[in-house]
């Protein structure tokens, strides 16, 4: 192997001793002594430059690396049109394969979702077709079987307008869609029950209003109160009362199922949207089913618990949604009046009478 520095050693003795520095014209042997001397010097502040570089190269490799792995972000690259992948560790790791191992992408393409792999292929194609880039969140299966979720993003690199690789970096972002989805199920789900809460009742409802508005079909509000929850509560404790809870929402959702939507919107206060239905009778028969099922005893530690439930009910008509609910709210009053465990539909006639003038105002 070529020494630079044993040739240059090599040469200086040769000049030194073997007399041919004498012979030279013009410089002299000192002369080029000095000249070799200079280029040895040169040629020593390239070989640290040199060194200096190789070393900062690896410390900024090794940071990479090391903010890469912290990060669970990887570099990835196909080939075009061969399909060969490179990847680097990480994205061995997201994968649960083992690093540097030979990858087919047909077979990783395997691990993608049905959903994320058709998503997948038409952003890759359109990418590829018109010379750009993509980003898209997908979720994985690994060799493992474990479900994780990636964020890809991806660039064409073309030579000549034609598309020579595609790459990009993958990143583990199961954490956070993990949060993700657990703060957007608190911001629409009763964490006690598990039915959509007031929020999102009130989103329902307004859509609700709009699709079956103007009467082009039969659908109801249908808002049902506990009867003798807060005996129970006050008897029994909060953890007897939550069990209630649990169960009037279990039930509820059995009575209602696919066909309707239940939420709990307040303590012991829930409410069903339900449509399109066949007639006025059939709404009624969803109450009674509603009231016969909460009315069940509950069975709490060995103990029965009793309960009811008084329904009141409004007709989708065109109004808005703050109307309707305020109608089912008089029809539930209604009920409780006639004598709790039944239901009535709103009417006119059971609006509260003013007692003064002033206050039509």
């Amino acid at each position: 192997m070529f020494n630079p520095s044993r040739t240059r050693n090599a040469l200086r003795k040769f000049l030194r001793f073997g007399g041919f520095a004498s012979r030279l014209p013009s410089l002299g042997s000192r002369g080029y002594l000095e000249t070799i001397d200079h280029l040895e010097r040169q040629l020593q502040e390239r070989d640290a430059l040199i060194s200096s570089q190789a070393a900062a190269l690896a410390h900024s490799r090794k940071i990479f690396d090391r903010a890469s792995v912290s990060a669970q972000i990887g570099v990835w690259e196909c080939s075009l049109p061969d399909e060969t992948l490179h990847w680097t560790d990480v994205v061995y790791d997201l994968f649960d394969l083992p690093r540097g191992s030979v990858i087919d992408r047909s077979e990783i393409v395997e691990c993608y979702s049905p959903e994320s792999a058709r998503e997948l292929k038409l952003r890759r194609d359109r990418a590829i077709e018109e010379r750009s880039g993509f980003t898209m969140d997908a979720e994985i299966i690994t060799r493992n079987g474990n479900r994780k979720w990636i964020r890809l993003t991806a660039s064409v690199e073309c030579e000549d307008d034609v598309p020579v690789r595609i790459f990009g970096m993958k990143q583990d972002i199961t954490e956070e869609k993990i949060m993700l989805d657990r703060t957007r199920y608190l911001a629409e789900f009763d964490l006690m029950t598990g039915l959509a809460n007031r929020s999102q009742f009130l989103t329902r409802l307004s859509s609700f209003c709009d699709h079956h508005g103007e009467r082009k079909s039969l659908a109801a509000l249908l808002l049902v109160d506990l009867d003798g929850f807060k005996a129970v509560n006050d008897s029994m404790g909060h953890a007897a009362g939550d069990e209630c809870l649990k169960e009037a929402a279990s039930r509820l959702r059995s009575v209602c199922g696919d066909g309707g939507f239940v939420a709990r919107i307040g303590g012991d206060e829930f409410a069903a949207l339900m449509g399109p239905c066949t007639d006025r009778g059939s709404i009624a028969e969803m109450a009674r089913d509603i009231i016969g099922s909460l009315s069940r005893p509950v069975d709490y530690y060995g103990r029965t618990l009793t309960l009811g439930a008084s329904v009141g009910i409004a007709i989708v008509d065109g109004s808005v949604p703050s109307e309707l609910s305020r109608r089912a709210d008089i029809a539930l009053y209604a009920a409780k009046g006639a004598g709790r465990g039944t239901f009535r539909f709103y009417k006119p006639e059971q609006e509260p009478a003013i007692s003064n003038p002033r206050d039509a105002a």
